[in-house]
């Protein structure tokens, strides 16, 4: 039954890699690569080039991402894996598959569905455990040689360079500035994809009646309520921390609730992108 259940978890995401390299070539084929929009990374270095010499995008591709993944084993080691170069090539096959279709020349429109789509595809890539090579894989390539400088600082300036690379090889500082938008949206979906919609709220809430506060919140919104013990640092003495996570629906009757008793109380809240365990998410054995 293990066995039979691995094999499914597996090929289940070899299934999402596919989708999320397919969402990729039609973001490319259909919105960007027509109107010379960038992405940053080899596909937006790949869109540079086919403006410039007509060397097909799937082609470049694979003449840039092969060599990096093989460079990446050597530096890093064999973490990058099977999925990884999965991905890569199937991006160059639906590169290749998706017909070369431009859907609108509005530039703002073909940013955003594009930018859209594009990290619709990446997410998912991600969120299956592989990776499409390009910026990623370089920035931790070069931060092995370098590792003073972060692989977030590597991607984002490998990035920009092919943003800015774009507005000059078409001649318009226009489609550098909608290339910026494009890998901004890109990014934030990306980020919507890995960290979910955030519908939880945490409360940190220094209180000097944490027994009211606390049974209020779980008696009205039936939610649980932790006490930690702190110190006060400017009066050294010793304070009643208490957290608490609810939805987003119960965010403002906590407040609320708060308030009522004690009107001194301080509260931070921060986002909660998944929690687990009774009355959330279930933790899976």
């Amino acid at each position: 039954m293990e066995n039979r259940e691995k094999w499914y978890i597996v090929a289940f995401s070899y299934l999402g890699i596919a989708l999320g390299v397919f969402l990729m070539a039609i973001s490319l084929n259909f919105f960007l690569e027509p109107n010379t929009i960038a992405p940053g990374g080899v596909t937006g270095l790949a869109v540079i080039i086919k403006k410039g010499t007509g060397m097909p995008v799937y082609l470049t591709n694979l003449l840039i991402n092969i060599p990096l993944f093989i460079l990446g084993i050597i530096k890093l080691g064999k973490e990058f894996g099977i999925k990884t170069l999965f991905a890569t090539l199937g991006l160059s096959f639906f590169l290749k598959l998706v017909p070369y279709e431009i859907v609108t020349h509005d530039l703002l429109l073909s940013s955003l569905f594009g930018g859209v789509l594009m990290g619709l595809g990446v997410g998912l890539v991600f969120k299956f455990g592989g990776t499409t090579g390009g910026t990623d894989l370089a920035g931790a390539i070069l931060n092995k040689s370098f590792p003073n400088i972060s692989v977030p600082t590597f991607m984002m300036t490998i990035d920009m360079f092919v943003v800015i690379i774009a507005g000059i090889v078409d001649r318009k500082i226009e489609t550098s500035l909608y290339s910026i938008i494009t890998l901004y949206t890109s990014i934030k979906v990306i980020d919507l994809i890995l960290e979910g919609m955030s519908y939880l709220k945490a409360f940190l809430i220094i209180t000097n009646k944490p027994k009211e506060i606390s049974k209020a919140i779980m008696e009205e919104l039936d939610r649980g309520v932790t006490l930690f013990k702190g110190k006060g640092m400017y009066t050294e003495k010793d304070k009643d921390v208490l957290l608490c996570v609810v939805n987003r629906s119960q965010f403002t009757k906590t407040k609320d609730i708060v308030n009522l008793i004690d009107e001194d109380a301080f509260i931070m809240v921060t986002e909660m992108y998944e929690v687990m365990g009774e009355g959330f998410q279930e933790i899976k054995k």
